[in-house]
């Protein structure tokens, strides 16, 4: 590029949506600066870059905001075109990646915060939604590696983050009975093939420190609701 690029990404250790987007970066290798909010008392930069929603991640090319998580992985992947792409080049495969990314934010995001962080989130059917749209991925998934087949892509490091933060939940509280590793076998070894990956390993936070802190976010929403 003809000029030096200033890259900033307004973050969160622990969000997923920020590390999908910490990966996005990661993978096409742009040069950028991390700044950690304080998501209780929010930043001005954070407030004059998202008036909207008032939410991370925001990512801040040469000045200019772009929000939300999918939006700014398919920015990322249109501005630094280097390299293997993030999203299909054939149309229809495109869609269908926009497809199955629009699933999992509908669908995985509200069903794993009512199993964990609403009081009685199992018993309203949350858990079997959950594990229904896993076994869904799971089928799409197939034999393949990855999503995309042999190439880690969109819909790989944007149902990742999710998935992660889901397996450490139920590692430390099996809200979904163990579930998991027993009829989601595709999807465990695409996680584990997926934290093996320089981009990815690069970028993740501590795992311990990552589940605890899950815990006890848990533990405050429900105690707020007694």
């Amino acid at each position: 590029m003809a000029r030096e690029e200033e890259v900033v990404l307004l973050s969160f250790w622990s969000s997923p949506f920020a590390l999908r987007a910490r990966i996005a970066l990661a993978e096409k290798g742009v040069r950028h600066e991390i700044r950690e909010e304080n998501l209780s008392d929010k930043s001005h930069l954070l407030l004059r870059m998202n008036p909207v929603h008032k939410k991370i991640p925001v990512l801040i090319h040469n000045g200019k905001p772009v929000c939300e998580s999918s939006l700014i992985v398919q920015y990322i992947d249109e501005v630094w075109n280097q390299g293997s792409p993030l999203l299909p080049s054939d149309p229809y495969e495109r869609a269908q990646a926009r497809f199955w990314v629009d699933l999992v934010d509908k669908k995985v995001y509200l069903a794993a915060q009512r199993v964990w962080f609403i009081k009685g989130g199992p018993e309203d059917g949350a858990k079997e939604e959950l594990m229904e749209v896993f076994k869904l991925l799971e089928t799409e998934l197939g034999a393949k590696a990855y999503f995309g087949g042999d190439r880690f892509g969109y819909l790989d490091l944007s149902f990742f983050p999710y998935y992660l933060s889901i397996h450490q939940l139920e590692t430390a509280e099996s809200m979904l009975g163990g579930e998991m590793d027993a009829k989601l076998p595709k999807l465990e070894g695409w996680m584990k093939r997926c934290m093996l990956r320089e981009s990815v390993s690069s970028v993740l936070p501590d795992l311990d420190k990552l589940r605890d802190h899950f815990q006890q976010v848990r533990k405050k929403r429900l105690d707020e609701q007694a």
